[in-house]
């Protein structure tokens, strides 16, 4: 899959909540009422992932998840990311 363009990479942020770009990534950070509730977010994630063949790097912080999504084989952003990105978006 073809890394995306800066034009491209803007284009698919702007169909997603709260995800940012920093530097060869996008990033969000979803807030949960709990630390329970952190890890079934995080494990509806990994389903999602697992289907995809596309995992995220994911740290727990409490209440917080961060997600991270790069296709690493490629050095950057593709669309990869910004699907996997929009499915975890709708849950």
């Amino acid at each position: 899959m073809a890394l995306l363009s800066e034009a491209e990479i803007e284009e698919g942020l702007n169909r997603l909540r709260g995800w940012e770009k920093k530097g060869n990534e996008i990033v969000n950070v979803y807030k949960n009422k709990n630390f329970v509730e952190s890890i079934g977010f995080v494990n509806k994630v990994a389903i999602l992932a697992e289907k995809a063949d596309h995992h995220p790097d994911i740290l727990i912080q409490y209440k917080n998840v961060t997600l991270t999504l790069s296709t690493h084989s490629q050095g950057g952003l593709t669309g990869k990311d910004f699907k996997l990105a929009g499915e975890i978006d709708a849950l």
